[in-house]
């Protein structure tokens, strides 16, 4: 009954604070629109920034006072909020995003999600999506581009168009690889070769890197490991994850790494074996948790 009432306090908070940070993005959203000055927009994008992480922030307090939960972590030693970052993270629970940005908030510049067009009209979270500059694209599907092969490069143009604040502010992407939570399900279904994750898909990234158009400069490799067992969100919430740990390592984005995934076939087999390799070594991270966990 405890845990009930802890987790339904915390999502109350939550629920409060999201609607109180909606008003002050409101109020910065108008003058975003109003003045188109580059000078000034570059200042609104980071008061909006700004709104943003402490909204984070005073999340981060609560769960720290009203949650037991420890989170160990290695690897955290020099991040930038100056620097421009993809991030990349095995997903098992939506519990991962809260742990995500309960540890980056204030480290590194704000994390941003690609989100479909169609998420724009959900009501207010939309709007606060576009105020945030959460960079929209439209997919397209197989037979559209079969079809029309030209829509993959229109598809491409306009991500980065909507990319184009972040020349002058610092950012970063996350893209979680599998595409989908991980289950034992998912994963006997895939026959996937990795011992705790699914089949990465390799060209979610290789799209944004495209579409950020040489502007991510690091790759932040993120692995999450809950010690006794996948938590659901209210498990979370209710104070039932004792501890957490996460394991962090910086990649270099070269240049080799932007291309053409589906034209160029050359490109999509250097990225894949790019992705596969360091995919296997975030897999040996897993098993090295799963054995520490065991002793």
């Amino acid at each position: 009954m405890i845990k009930h009432l802890k987790a339904i306090l915390v999502t109350f908070l939550f629920s409060i604070t999201t609607v109180m940070v909606f008003f002050p993005i409101l109020f910065l959203a108008v003058f975003k629109l109003l003045i188109p000055l580059a000078p000034f927009q570059k200042q609104i994008h980071r008061a909006l920034d700004w709104c943003a992480s402490q909204w984070m922030s005073f999340n981060n307090w609560q769960q720290s006072v009203l949650l037991p939960t420890k989170i160990d972590t290695q690897g955290f030693e020099d991040l930038s909020l100056e620097q421009w970052y993809l991030m990349v993270a095995n997903h098992q629970s939506w519990v991962d995003i809260l742990v995500i940005l309960r540890l980056f908030n204030g480290r590194i510049p704000y994390i941003k999600f690609f989100l479909k067009q169609s998420l724009l009209y959900i009501p207010f979270m939309g709007f606060c999506f576009w105020a945030l500059d959460f960079p929209f694209m439209r997919r397209y599907s197989k037979a559209q581009l079969e079809k029309h092969p030209e829509l993959k490069a229109k598809d491409i143009e306009r991500t980065r168009k909507s990319c184009e604040v972040f020349r002058h502010n610092p950012v970063t992407i996350i893209n979680f690889m599998e595409g989908t939570r991980f289950t034992q399900a998912k994963h006997n279904q895939q026959q996937s070769v990795y011992r705790y994750l699914l089949t990465p898909k390799a060209g979610g990234v290789s799209f944004a890197l495209s579409a950020m158009n040489g502007q991510l400069k690091q790759l932040l490799d993120v692995t999450i490991f809950y010690p006794e067992k996948i938590p659901t969100y209210w498990e979370y919430a209710g104070g039932g994850v004792k501890t957490i740990k996460l394991h962090l390592r910086q990649l270099p984005i070269t240049t080799d790494l932007i291309g053409d995934y589906s034209a160029d076939e050359k490109y999509r087999q250097n990225f894949q074996a790019w992705v596969n390799q360091f995919w296997q070594e975030k897999d040996q991270c897993l098993h090295d948790f799963h054995l520490a966990a065991k002793e």
